[in-house]
């Protein structure tokens, strides 16, 4: 059997669906700043990680239309714990503490680092991590880190590309076929990079349409 769907269409669905997501109500609902304060929620998950000062607080904010529903803050490790966000009863986004910040006592970056590990190893509803990346820097020892951790526990994750807006097109296209031949050799690596600027709005809605696909299903 032909399926005679015009992907046109398909794609234009797919940011509707994201659309009508997004625009329902999102609530922070737990906060974890140890391991055994991790909560037991019900819904499928998608958690946004990333080096300090990346942008994932402004991401979140851009995603759900609100200024205020992640803190944002020059201060880099201004994200002290495991933030969850409830949208519209069908998905959690998860805010993740910064890694790779060194200005913080040693003491507190092992136990953000062991948090932030428990919870990527043994969440049984994550389905993904969006792995933020500064377009411009590039990909750092730190990222690569996490991606390691990640390959090596079987979760799927996604490259995010952030402030696109501060980098020239010739930069970003470089940077995007240096990663990809990069991610073609990890195992739990998802082939899609997406660009965004959470300040433009660019890529949000391409963002919003790829989440959405991860969603509990409405009955």
């Amino acid at each position: 059997m032909t399926d005679n769907t015009d992907p046109t269409d398909a794609a234009a669905a797919r940011v509707e669906a994201g659309r009508l997501l997004f625009a329902k109500e999102c609530q922070f609902v737990a906060g974890a700043a140890s391991v055994d304060m991790l909560p037991e929620l019900p819904l499928n998950e998608v958690a946004f990680a990333g080096r300090s000062n990346v942008g994932k607080s402004s991401l979140i904010n851009a995603l759900t239309n609100r200024n205020t529903l992640a803190r944002t803050s020059n201060t880099p490790g201004r994200t002290q714990q495991i933030n969850f966000f409830e949208l519209g009863g069908r998905m959690y986004l998860v805010d993740l503490p910064g890694h790779g910040y060194a200005k913080a006592s040693k003491e507190k970056i092992d136990i953000w680092t062991d948090l932030v590990n428990t919870y990527l190893k043994g969440r049984a509803k994550l389905r993904r991590v969006c792995l933020l990346i500064d377009a411009r820097h590039g990909l750092k020892v730190t990222d690569r880190e996490v991606m390691d951790m990640l390959d090596k526990s079987a979760v799927n994750y996604q490259i995010i590309l952030t402030k696109v807006d501060k980098s020239s097109q010739s930069d970003v296209k470089s940077l995007v076929e240096k990663i990809r031949s990069e991610l073609a050799k990890r195992p739990a690596a998802h082939p899609e990079i997406l660009l965004t600027s959470s300040m433009k709005g660019y890529g949000i809605e391409e963002l919003r349409a790829e989440l959405a696909s991860l969603a509990e299903e409405v009955e």
